[in-house]
């Protein structure tokens, strides 16, 4: 359990990632922990890092640690193929054996994937208290893999950190009220960090003879999008038809990318590319005229970043994005895709994201809510 008022006992932490986005997030938490032990913070916080090896490509994983200075993770567990149910099943296994011989305090877990289900349900089953860093998003849509994640993930946690309003009223109507904090977004921190770092140090524009602004970025990963044939001709012949007028690079996701040569489907104009390390595709969204996505994170750091959004899906859990004029949902449809895009423009800002002090916030109530008799507070 976690430490106790009057004890000195570290704060033991078991943090799960197993995703892009829960590279990215972890980096800032992680960060954020370093920084509290080097300021005095007592007790301090001992962090083990779990990767499931749900993302084994290269570019899209063992690179993050070392471009985002994430401390490297205790263990991979290689736990990242299979059907969704499978996968989780191998991953909670695992963890609970993980979680079993670290005994941790909290176990701390992000987002929506299958790596935050089964951490979450592992730590659970064991009376470990749960951290969800992202709690509260909801698209409304149970087909949706991501949104069962997420909801089973906030009902059997204890500390719930919120990126927005909307993610605390979603909590609330769903009689989830202690616990719940809004801290804003660590993927803003980040943001706000690594986008000065990508200016400096990433050549991915040169490289494929991007020039700011006139080109448009495209990501397509969702199983909603890639597993139905009818939905991915669409957005391919979109992107298609979208490549006649302007450049477009499309950084294709390894299973993207066999579902699109298992189709045999047409692909014209089009500059596919490997996926890109963290830093490269920071500076690919930065620069872009448009983005149009299926990732909920590709949708904020557009917004991050002051790019037009077009997501291709037929609802967001971001709604923020979509009130402020920044993100338009236009689903899958040819038509509506190359329209969004005529028509993108910059909308206003979004202050409730945070001031780039969301990780440092969520250490800090982490820290404080152990050293209390009764943490699910």
């Amino acid at each position: 359990m976690p430490a106790r008022a009057g004890t000195s006992s570290p704060i033991r932490v078991l943090t799960i990632v197993g995703a892009r986005p829960q590279f990215i997030k972890a980096c800032m938490v992680s960060r954020a922990m370093i920084e509290y032990n080097r300021q005095g913070g007592s007790p301090p916080v001992v962090e083990d890092i779990i990767h499931t090896g749900q993302h084994y490509d290269e570019n899209m994983s063992d690179i993050f640690f070392k471009q985002m200075q994430i401390p490297e993770p205790s263990v991979n567990l290689h736990a990242g193929t299979g059907m969704h149910g499978e996968m989780t099943g191998r991953m909670l296994a695992q963890i609970e054996c993980e979680v079993l011989k670290r005994k941790p305090d909290w176990v701390l877990v992000y987002g929506d994937t299958n790596s935050t289900l089964a951490g979450a349900l592992a730590a659970a089953k064991l009376q470990v208290p749960v951290i969800h860093v992202e709690a509260g998003l909801r698209s409304f849509n149970k087909q949706m893999p991501e949104e069962i994640n997420r909801i089973l993930t906030d009902h059997i946690s204890t500390l719930l950190f919120c990126p927005t309003h909307a993610a605390v009223t979603n909590l609330a109507a769903e009689n989830i009220v202690q616990g719940v904090h809004h801290v804003g977004d660590v993927m803003y921190d980040a943001a706000l960090m690594f986008g000065r770092i990508a200016e400096d140090s990433s050549t991915i524009l040169t490289t494929h003879q991007l020039s700011p602004k006139q080109y448009l970025l495209a990501t397509v990963h969702r199983p909603e999008n890639t597993d139905d044939p009818v939905r991915l001709r669409s957005i391919m012949d979109a992107l298609g038809n979208l490549a006649r007028t302007y450049p477009m690079v499309f950084p294709a996701h390894p299973r993207t990318r066999k579902k699109l040569d298992d189709l045999s489907v047409a692909i014209s104009g089009l500059k596919i590319i490997e996926p890109v390390s963290f830093l490269d595709m920071v500076q690919l969204e930065k620069n872009a005229l448009c983005v149009l996505t299926d990732s909920g994170g590709v949708q904020k750091e557009a917004y991050f970043h002051g790019v037009p959004c077009v997501t291709l899906r037929d609802e967001t859990e971001w709604v923020e994005t979509v009130c402020a004029g920044w993100n338009q949902v236009v689903g899958a449809d040819t038509g509506r895709i190359g329209d969004a895009v005529a028509r993108a423009a910059c909308g206003g800002s979004i202050p409730e994201y945070g001031v780039g002090r969301s990780s440092n916030e969520i250490v800090d109530l982490i820290c404080r809510i152990s050293r209390q008799p009764n943490q699910n507070n």
